[in-house]
């Protein structure tokens, strides 16, 4: 290496010079030897590394407690960032997060410290901050034309805000809230609370009607892409399919057909003609929505707990999805399984394992990849035909609490809680 020099950038450097040969060294300005070093031209042998070696002091045994310095493979992990943009705006866990539906340019997250933002996805900068909330923002969502943001808070607290202008257009107060969802081609809203009712609202008017089932929670709703009815799963293991013209509903899956728990998600094919749900009790079942009959079901291990001494223990669905180009559903675990099925003789074609829990998965829209978080805080890509790992991001200090994918399935964007809601690029060899 060369040595450093104090001089003016003119000036040669005191090992450049010729006189070296005759070991005296010119100094220039204010340069001062300060230590000669001796290099040995002789490599050391082990003999002499052993010699020095017994002058250490190995404080016992190695095993001190004086960690400084030195990184665990878990911190080494947590150093390791992927992402191309970290938004840093929210003061506790990030909780929700989606993007605009119109040009995916916009993101709204929802946090614990009872505030969302809306942000540009380019650069982070806020757009807008939702305020007001008395609770958790645990909802979060653009309307079908992104010209307005919903957002609503753990004590049911509803607010709207039109984007462009960024005022607050409507609010309003229901029940605990357990999910919201915006109509898919209209400025309506819809919300499930825990006292077993269903809202729908007419936007900015607040014209409101209600599906009541006094049964228990309404956990998970899903209006259905012909936009005339919704799905909703209850906290008895219950699913409904309502009619939102007539208020009443269509079909009720129950008894024998019905979850043994509570259900925690569901999700609708392209053409809304199956839903797949998802329950505490292990399993996730296919129901025709034109008929409301259970026509599969789909379980690992007949869905109990993975190293559970408790047979009673079942291994909780956290999230299910339907593959858009081929007839595959993906069924995602407690225990970290990552399940792929097919759809049409529902055998098991495919386990990805994961190391911790996974709270949340998407199918891109046009390929077979599906996307998965996870309790350990990493995001990974696999391909359902192989049940290979394509690729795994990591950035975050915290469990991943939920993600969304953009259309292109180019970006990725993630909510923690680390407090932080991170943006990766998917670069992909295929791409």
């Amino acid at each position: 290496p060369g040595t450093a020099q104090k001089g003016g950038p003119g000036q040669p450097s005191a090992n450049s010079m010729d006189n070296t040969q005759q070991n005296s060294i010119d100094l220039h300005g204010d340069e001062e030897i300060i230590e000669v070093i001796e290099l040995n031209e002789m490599e050391p042998d082990p003999d002499d590394l052993a010699d020095d070696l017994e002058d250490v002091d190995f404080e016992d045994g190695g095993h001190g407690h004086d960690d400084e310095g030195w990184e665990t493979e878990d911190e080494m992990e947590e150093d390791q960032d992927d992402s191309e943009l970290t938004f840093s705006k929210h003061t506790g866990s990030v909780f929700c997060v989606s993007l605009d539906p119109v040009t995916n340019s916009m993101v709204v997250t929802g946090g614990e410290d009872d505030k969302a933002y809306v942000w540009r996805l380019s650069d982070g900068e806020v757009l807008l901050e939702c305020t007001g909330h008395k609770d958790s923002v645990t909802c979060a969502a653009f309307s079908h034309d992104s010209s307005m943001v919903a957002c609503g808070d753990m004590s049911g607290l509803i607010k709207v805000w039109k984007v462009e202008t960024k005022e607050e257009m409507w609010s309003f107060e229901v029940g605990d809230l357990e999910w919201m969802e915006w109509h898919p081609c209209a400025a309506v809203l819809l919300a499930g609370t825990d006292d077993g009712n269903v809202w729908m609202w007419k936007i900015p008017s607040g014209d409101c009607k209600t599906f009541q089932c006094s049964a228990s929670q309404a956990t998970s709703g899903k209006v259905l892409p012909d936009g005339k009815r919704a799905v909703v799963g209850y906290d008895d293991g219950t699913v409904r399919i309502w009619d939102l013209k007539q208020g009443n509903a269509a079909h009720v899956v129950k008894g024998q057909d019905a979850h043994r728990g509570a259900l925690t998600c569901l999700a609708c094919n392209k053409d809304g003609s199956l839903v797949l749900t998802g329950s505490v009790d292990g399993l996730a079942k296919l129901i025709n929505t034109a008929t409301g009959k259970v026509v599969g079901a789909f379980s690992v291990d007949g869905g109990k707990a993975k190293g559970s001494n408790d047979p009673e223990e079942s291994n909780s669905v956290e999230s299910v999805g339907f593959c858009n180009i081929l007839p595959l559903v993906a069924v995602a675990y407690l225990d970290g399984t990552l399940a792929i099925y097919d759809l049409a003789t529902q055998v098991l074609r495919n386990t990805c394992a994961h190391e911790a829990g996974i709270v949340n998965l998407q199918w891109e829209e046009s390929s077979s990849v599906v996307a998965t978080c996870c309790l350990d805080g990493v995001l990974r890509l696999w391909d359902a035909r192989s049940g290979g790992i394509v690729s795994e991001y990591c950035g975050h200090a915290a469990e991943i609490l939920n993600f969304t994918v953009n259309r292109e399935a180019s970006l990725a964007v993630t909510a923690s809680g680390d407090n932080k809601a991170k943006v990766f690029c998917l670069q992909r060899p295929d791409r």
